[in-house]
């Protein structure tokens, strides 16, 4: 234990652990926070919140989510395949596949655990079966630049409890350049063997970058190697990009079955606890013998099923998404204006969705920045000051009023200069 002591405190001394604070009351983007640990509160506009369309309070869904305690109790109180699945999961299930064009869907707890169980039962075929032997090498391609839940389940593909059991073939990972096209096309040329199974895997946004994945061109790629699977992690592309929230398939005017049509197998991850006012995930797939292998995938017999309220709020969430798509309509609206106006106030704001992260000069530290923002202009945003190159997050919702954005870009004007005034004079 006196290693992790001496590492946190190297941590603390070096103000690299992040501000806390608590949350006392939310309305609209106004949260009332408390600041530990001196205990002040204070009221302030929010601009790090992943509620991008503002769902969490709504009526509708909280109501689903109280009558689903009503009804079923506060847990099912077991795995899904044994004794806890709920009607809620069949309609929820049903309700994403519809969303994202998919006829299957399996449920999870959240997006690691689903993408542990996608890794772990693709490449290892989760439990072994008296007669059958898999013998194909499995070479997964990932995104420098993806979600920790995809960097977790891919870096350890290849001794997954499924591997332990069933004694698979080799898993071989290998990473291409963030959004290159280029680099993952020669990487399969020198990487892929004969008769290997090819999956790979990409953020459709991604959550520091604000960019999106390259889908057509990916297509084009794997369409050369029949059987491929790409899989889109939609954590930060549902409800916010596409006509009307689908998506990223959707944003390109594809659907899944046009890329089927060309021989690649597309999956497709949803989480919500952006979109869908909720916690949870699921992946769907054109094949219902794969959302077979999921539920009988160690992650998830080993795991509780989705708890009611949980799946209550995701499912109406996205019925009320579907509904009115004006909500979308709102929040890509609000995106372009918040991103012009930062542009026009010289800040650097990279991606184009409604995660903005805005690049600060080197000698100005992002960590003080926020806080400093927060302190002295009532607006709070999410530092970024470690493991990604420094930036701050900044998240448009739909909740967000232009008088709420112009607070914003005047605090961070105000900010900027009462940073460069404290340099000079020093």
């Amino acid at each position: 234990m006196e290693v992790i002591q001496e590492y946190m405190q190297a941590i603390y001394k070096h103000g690299l652990y992040p501000d806390e604070y608590i949350c006392h009351h939310k309305q609209g983007s106004w949260v009332e926070i408390e600041a530990v640990p001196s205990g002040q509160r204070s009221k302030v506009l929010s601009f790090c919140s992943n509620d991008v369309l503002g769902l969490v309070q709504s009526d509708a869904v909280k109501q689903a989510a109280i009558d689903a305690i009503l009804h079923y109790g506060t847990s099912n109180s077991s795995c899904s395949s044994l004794s806890g699945r709920i009607d809620l999961h069949r309609q929820l299930e049903q309700e994403i596949s519809a969303f994202k064009h998919l006829p299957h869907t399996q449920l999870f707890l959240n997006a690691w655990m689903a993408m542990q169980a996608l890794i772990d039962a693709y490449c290892h075929l989760a439990i072994p079966v008296p007669g059958f032997q898999n013998t194909r090498e499995t070479l997964i391609m990932t995104d420098v630049l993806n979600h920790g839940c995809i960097v977790s389940a891919v870096a350890n593909a290849d001794n997954r409890s499924g591997k332990m059991f069933s004694h698979s073939p080799n898993v071989r990972v290998k990473a291409y350049r963030h959004c290159d096209t280029e680099d993952l096309a020669r990487k399969l040329r020198r990487y892929a063997k004969p008769n290997d199974r090819i999956l790979v895997v990409s953020d459709a946004v991604f959550s520091m970058d604000g960019d999106l994945a390259p889908l057509p061109q990916m297509v084009d790629i794997l369409e050369h190697y029949p059987g491929s699977v790409l899989v889109m992690d939609e954590a930060h592309a549902s409800g916010a990009i596409g006509a009307n929230g689908g998506g990223i398939y959707e944003h390109f005017g594809m659907t899944p079955q046009q890329v089927l049509d060309r021989g690649v197998v597309p999956l497709i991850m949803t989480t919500f606890s952006k979109f869908a006012a909720s916690a949870g995930a699921a992946i769907s797939s054109h094949l219902p013998e794969l959302i077979d292998l999921l539920e009988a995938s160690p992650t998830s017999i080993g795991t509780i099923s989705l708890p009611p309220a949980t799946t209550a709020a995701a499912l109406e969430s996205i019925r009320q998404v579907r509904r009115h798509p004006e909500l979308v309509h709102t929040l890509q609206a609000n995106t372009r204006y918040l991103r012009a106006r930062l542009t026009e106030e010289g800040f650097q704001a990279i991606g184009e969705t409604n995660v903005i992260p805005v690049l600060l000069p080197p000698e100005i530290n992002p960590k003080p920045f926020a806080r400093h923002l927060l302190e002295h202009h009532r607006v709070w945003i999410s530092p970024i000051w470690f493991i990604a190159k420094p930036r701050l997050r900044i998240t448009a919702t739909a909740l967000h009023t232009q008088a709420d954005m112009e607070q914003l870009v005047a605090g961070m004007v105000a900010t900027r200069e009462a940073f460069y005034k404290s340099m000079i004079s020093a």
